[in-house]
């Protein structure tokens, strides 16, 4: 465990340096008092079109980190020829990668707290307010993104940054119409069709669990089991992705 710290601590240096997340957390909060300007021009509920921005706004920017920032880690090590060191150490490749994702998580639970921050002082600033699901909604979203990032981790274990970004936000959107997809295999007259949308909605991850956008914008209730599942069912699928890369690069030949 005290190797894979390390190796989460050093990943967690190097991405706060990374000038690409400083730019997308600038957009990120620049979006974020900018939707007080954009529900002025939308005919609507105020503080609910406000809260809805602002929680998009982390969700995406988030995504946005999860992604290109991940897909970027051990491409990196490879790139600047230090895999080549770690690897000559007797540090697990397991180790090494499951570092890398923690560090990586830790720099999102930053960048999530921030925006997070930033989202509850302009609500409170013009009288929008918050409502009991907020937290529930802004913790998913960050299930949402540890799962994100397993797959960046993945993905880029065995292929190209530009393969594992393709893949990544293949595989996002993919989760995010999952329960689309059910629908539209029920509507099918074709068994195959019908089998085959069951099929991915169960094997791949089903991103729409994590979004309770709806219910922090409108003040519904969340109930804390299901909060609990879907933490749960993200721990978990993160996980297995984990398991998975770690697999594969065990076996990868970096000569």
């Amino acid at each position: 465990m005290i190797k894979i710290w390390a190796i989460a601590l050093n990943t967690f240096r190097e991405a706060v340096r990374d000038k690409i997340l400083y730019s997308l957390l600038f957009f990120a909060l620049l979006m974020i008092g900018s939707s007080v300007l954009i529900a002025e021009l939308i005919i609507g509920e105020y503080g609910k079109i406000i809260r809805d921005i602002g929680l998009a706004a982390i969700s995406i920017f988030g995504l946005l980190i999860a992604v290109f920032v991940g897909i970027g880690l051990i491409y990196k090590e490879i790139e600047r020829k230090t895999i080549y060191t770690i690897a000559s150490k007797p540090v697990p490749r397991w180790q090494f990668l499951v570092g890398k994702y923690f560090g990586l998580l830790g720099t999102l639970a930053t960048e999530v707290a921030i925006m997070a921050v930033a989202y509850v002082l302009v609500l409170n600033g013009i009288g929008a307010g918050t409502t009991s699901a907020m937290l529930p909604a802004i913790w998913l979203t960050f299930m949402e993104l540890a799962v994100v990032t397993a797959i960046a981790i993945l993905f880029g274990s065995f292929t190209s940054p530009v393969l594992s970004a393709l893949f990544t936000v293949g595989l996002t959107l993919i989760g995010k119409m999952s329960e689309e997809l059910v629908l539209l295999g029920q509507r099918s007259e074709s068994g195959a069709v019908r089998f085959l949308m069951d099929t991915v909605y169960k094997v791949l991850p089903d991103l729409s669990r994590f979004d309770l956008r709806t219910q922090a914008s409108y003040g519904l209730e969340v109930e804390w089991e299901y909060v609990a599942y879907a933490t749960g069912y993200g721990a978990a699928y993160a996980a297995a992705l984990l398991v998975l890369a770690s697999i594969i690069f065990r076996f990868r030949d970096f000569k």
